[in-house]
């Protein structure tokens, strides 16, 4: 096969920069984001059959087998994981983003290893080889693609294990937790200084790499499940960086630019949680807020609430002229969102003006409530983000509150030694009638028991969501 012109190479990297660039323009709007995740991939295509055409790594049937087997699991996990799993899927694409750029970097550390083998001879020692081989900045950034794309890895596989239930979702501590997390990253740190001005030692790599591994796990074990959508966003942004360093290592462009975009998206989306809870990263990371799936009331003795069935709730919802509804993961649990949709229609036949109000915490993963919603046929008109529909409360008929419980508890803004204390929250309570659909009385994620459940004006109606308002649904219709 002809070689690729470096012009035309650079062109078609240029290309795919741009590609990257708008399909992630397209991903800030529910409208375009699936046109913007097609452009995406289309880019990324692009640039890995520019590379390996570029760099003469030609060997189509290896190729072909590659694209088959991604894309037959790309489908099978597009149409098989349930929205509920979908937190765990994407940990899990950051993790193997994370381990594909440890082996990308070390393997290109073996090439030029072959390459010093060969410099010896004219070079003097094999030392003054390697340097010729590695130079510095290719010593740093290998390093550094190892250090992070390890540390995304074991992090990405915790924070799996945590959603999937593995593992107890409450944060995990032990004494000296902190001081360990930064001795393991002073003894990476270290070990690149010796690797620059030894880069003939290989063993240095393999323990940046087993230490790597160890700070993943110790640096997510203590976060609880409450912050978890936080710590997607923060792997996710790992991915990207540990991209961007192997993209250094290999003096690919396109590599550069699009492990930057998914780093600094990362950065961006980890602090715009960070502002919707009210909390710091440092916070998040090592205050060790949470409990196992929300188990326990609170610690407080409250008093018995009266359950009402769905019977009830229609009559209300009759004589109602708005009503908001504010999803929470226990729908994406029960899989209601299409019966839930099937509710809001019918009273928007009735006249009713219907929203749903999405907080940017709610679920257990940036966007989670959002994705659940479009996957019923949710007008995108009809979601509405915390900023834009706070204020409308106390003119809400009816607040329905399904599977949410944190970002709708008022501790956020009375209870000083809380753990949700100063977040912002849904403003549920100053609607005339709240109904809340839940299992139980249990507390949320922080631990911290709602007040709301036992206010006057709140019904709650316990049981499956998916059962409850299905019941709700043939109500209404009827």
């Amino acid at each position: 096969m002809p070689n690729l012109p470096l012009p035309a190479r650079d062109l078609l990297y240029l290309l795919a920069a741009v590609l990257f660039i708008v399909g992630l323009k397209m991903l800030g709007s529910a409208r375009t984001a699936r046109r913007g995740n097609l452009l995406s991939a289309f880019a990324m295509l692009l640039a890995v059959v520019t590379a390996l055409v570029a760099e003469h790594i030609v060997d189509w049937p290896y190729i072909i087998v590659g694209l088959i087997v991604g894309g037959v699991v790309g489908v099978v996990a597009a149409r098989k994981v349930q929205m509920t799993a979908m937190p765990q899927m994407v940990a899990l694409f950051n993790g193997t983003g994370g381990l594909a750029s440890v082996l990308v970097a070390y393997s290109e550390y073996v090439v030029r290893d072959n390459r010093a083998a060969e410099l010896t001879a004219t070079a003097g020692t094999r030392l003054e080889a390697f340097h010729q081989a590695l130079p510095l900045d290719v010593s740093i950034t290998v390093v550094l693609s190892l250090l992070i794309g390890a540390v995304t890895f074991s992090g990405s596989l915790i924070a799996w294990a945590k959603l999937q239930g593995v593992m107890r979702g409450a944060p995990i501590t032990f004494k000296g937790q902190k001081y360990l997390n930064g001795l393991l990253l002073a003894a990476c740190l270290g070990l690149l200084v010796a690797f620059v001005f030894m880069p003939n030692w290989q063993l240095f790599l393999l323990i940046v790499i087993a230490v790597a591994l160890i700070l993943g796990v110790t640096s997510v074990i203590p976060i609880g499940g409450a912050d978890m959508p936080v710590v997607i966003a923060l792997l996710n942004s790992y991915s990207g960086l540990a991209a961007a360093a192997t993209g250094f290592v290999l003096h690919n462009m396109v590599l550069i630019v699009s492990g930057a975009l998914v780093g600094a998206s990362g950065i961006i989306l980890t602090q715009l949680m960070c502002v919707a809870m009210n909390r710091s990263l440092a916070n998040v990371l090592f205050a060790a807020v949470g409990t196992d799936d929300g188990g326990g009331a609170g610690g407080v003795d409250r008093p018995a609430v009266t359950g009402y069935t769905p019977e009830d709730v229609a009559i209300i919802l009759d004589g109602a002229q708005s009503v908001v509804i504010v999803p929470g993961y226990g729908l994406a649990v029960a899989q209601a969102q299409h019966v839930l949709h099937d509710v809001a229609q019918s009273l928007i036949k009735r006249g009713i003006k219907v929203r749903y109000a999405i907080h940017p915490v709610a679920g257990r993963m940036p966007g989670h409530m959002n994705v659940l919603l479009a996957e019923a046929n949710v007008s995108y008109d009809l979601l509405l983000e915390m900023d834009e529909i706070n204020d409308d409360f106390p003119e809400t008929d009816v607040a329905m509150v399904i599977g949410a419980n944190d970002v709708v508890n008022p501790a956020a803004r009375t209870k000083k030694d809380s753990p949700l204390y100063g977040m912002p929250i849904l403003n549920v309570d100053q609607a005339h009638t709240v109904m809340i659909f839940k299992r139980s009385l249990a507390a949320g994620f922080a631990g911290e028991g709602n007040d709301l459940f036992y206010d006057p004006k709140t019904m709650m109606i316990f049981g499956d969501a998916k059962k409850t308002i299905t019941e709700l649904s043939r109500i209404l219709k009827g």
